[in-house]
């Protein structure tokens, strides 16, 4: 095969044999993963944040009743901010340690709802380059048997298919493990800095709930009981 031929779809299939199609299959399934998890966070994140503003604009005179109506409304309950400002206010739990254990859970639980399917990608990202080598490595093992085949004679155009199945595999498993380890380096890093956030706004929670004055007597009994 000249690799001047090279120029279309088809060619290319030829070229890169079984591990290709694997590897365009991971890509596409790579690529619908980048979607899902891009608007899942555009989603959750995003009215998480607005929420979050919300909710310390009135913190500071704690208003709860509108920090609870906010909550509940269509567009802000199913958020992962909604469901830690809403455990955190009614929960019956009033001592420091339990309430910052429930927020802890609340916001571990939320975290691993983000993260789902990032794994994924890390495990594309990691694997596709030795499928792609493995690929290579079938490639350059079909050139040797095509030239061993002819005795050695026949010049570089017997060994070109087995070149050209090399390198198109190398090149497809690079295709794809690049761009899912750029994908999961930007999902991680956007839970983290949201998971930090979920922190500051809970500590933030806890305190006013711990100096509101309709709770006060609760607290200081619970304390004392403790």
């Amino acid at each position: 095969m000249d690799f001047s031929q090279m120029t279309n779809m088809k060619e290319l299939f030829k070229a890169g044999g079984p591990v290709l199609v694997l590897l365009i299959f991971l890509s596409v399934y790579s690529i619908s993963i980048m979607i899902d998890r891009f608007l899942k966070y555009r989603s959750k994140i995003n009215r998480s944040r607005k929420l979050m503003k919300f909710v310390r604009h009135y913190l500071p005179a704690r208003d709860f009743a509108k920090i609870t109506e906010a909550c509940r409304k269509g567009g802000y309950s199913q958020t992962p901010a909604a469901a830690l400002v809403l455990n955190i206010i009614k929960s019956p739990k009033y001592t420091l340690e339990e309430l910052n254990d429930l927020a802890d859970s609340i916001i571990n639980w939320e975290s691993a709802r983000l993260s789902r399917k990032l794994s994924v990608l890390a495990t594309l990202a990691s694997t596709t380059p030795f499928i792609g080598l493995f690929g290579t490595v079938l490639g350059v093992m079909r050139a040797f048997a095509d030239l061993a085949a002819l005795g050695g004679a026949g010049g570089p155009s017997v060994v070109a298919k087995g070149i050209a199945e090399a390198l198109v595999n190398t090149a497809a498993g690079l295709f794809v493990a690049v761009p899912a380890l750029v994908a999961y380096n930007y999902f991680l890093s956007k839970l983290n800095f949201f998971n930090e956030d979920m922190q500051y706004l809970s500590q933030e929670l806890i305190s006013a709930k711990m100096h509101n004055p309709a709770d006060s007597k609760v607290i200081n009994h619970a304390q004392e009981a403790k």
